[in-house]
């Protein structure tokens, strides 16, 4: 059977959203794609991007068939005509918002493959109205799921985060026995959907030097060793926990295939620092595949013509994977 295509979502259109996709579409690294947007923001993205493009409007996403030289748009937003380059604003906060919840019903409803997002901008979410810490929560909100996790890998890591948008505080608190239990079950469900037919996976802890054997903290004996051996005994090949400052290193040579993270950042530096041009989020536990580059919207930059469309590029690539792998699971069962 032939999968639909994959939904790209223009991001925040003061942002370098809308510029990066233009460039993917210029490399041709955005095969059976179709565009939820602005016909008039992606018509100055492509006069930004210097690509031999045109924008085709269509009334339908199935209206949207492939072809080398176009980039298909389906109309979402009004607001977005009107957002000036670089600055924040409810208008381009409202646009990106209505642009993924487009992109969230079409995956729902199996009319698109997956969902692939560009950047948006937190405080413009906030200025709409939206309050909002970023893609993860709409996307699991809207798909009706209350466990979600984020993947970020690149060509030599991989992580998953126990915790997303929280304070460092609130972090520690949510980072429970079932929190635990959910990471690393989606953290071995998404390796087999990468094709690690045997994923080996670390889990990091939350304390320095894994809390030293109590010394500097009980939540690796109290919490994260009893979910740990819990998986294991599900079959799960997962050992830990390990010192988060060396944890990663020995996954980069090899020893792991991937290492859940217990909050945000002790995940995204190792994966961010490899550099964001390689990097892909992809959103675990939603019942449609969600990439997305692994860097923001850049209003520094934005309007210049110099975004780097590397990481949607990759982001792109992964979900053309994941959706093939899911689909082909869909079709032996």
């Amino acid at each position: 059977m032939t999968r639909p295509p994959l939904v790209i979502t223009m991001g925040d259109p003061a942002g370098i959203g809308p510029e990066i996709v233009a460039k993917a579409f210029a490399a041709g690294k955005a095969p059976d794609c179709v565009v939820a947007g602005s016909p008039s923001v992606m018509k100055r993205a492509v006069q930004l991007a210097g690509a031999d493009l045109a924008i085709r409007e269509t009334a339908s996403f199935e209206e949207g068939r492939p072809e080398p030289g176009v980039i298909n748009v389906l109309p979402v937003s009004q607001d977005a005509e009107c957002v000036p380059l670089g600055k924040v604003s409810a208008a381009g906060g409202r646009a990106a918002f209505e642009a993924v919840i487009t992109a969230i019903d079409l995956a729902k409803t199996g009319r698109a493959s997956g969902i692939v997002t560009a950047p948006i901008n937190k405080e413009a979410l906030f200025s709409a109205g939206l309050t909002y810490p970023g893609h993860t929560e709409i996307l699991a909100e809207c798909a009706g799921v209350e466990r979600v996790a984020m993947m970020l890998a690149n060509d030599e890591i991989r992580t998953v985060l126990v915790t997303i948008h929280l304070s460092l505080h609130d972090a520690i608190k949510s980072a429970d026995f079932s929190a635990q239990m959910d990471a690393i079950r989606l953290a071995q469900s998404a390796c087999l959907d990468l094709g690690i037919a045997a994923p080996r996976i670390a889990v990091a802890g939350l304390n320095p030097h894994a809390g030293e054997g109590g010394l500097f903290g009980r939540e690796e004996i109290e919490i994260i060793s009893p979910a740990i051996n819990a998986a294991r005994a599900e079959g799960i090949d997962v050992t830990g926990p390990w010192p988060g400052d060396t944890v990663f290193m020995a996954a980069r040579r090899g020893k792991f295939d991937v290492v859940v993270a217990q909050y945000h950042d002790q995940g995204l530096i190792p994966v961010k620092y490899l550099g964001v041009e390689t990097g892909v989020n992809i959103t675990l536990g939603l019942p449609f595949v969600r990439t997305s580059p692994d860097h923001g919207t850049a209003f520094d930059i934005a309007g210049q013509g110099v975004a780097d469309a590397a990481s949607l590029s990759t982001a792109i690539a992964y979900a053309h994977r994941l959706a093939a792998t899911r689909r082909t699971s869909e079709e032996a069962a």
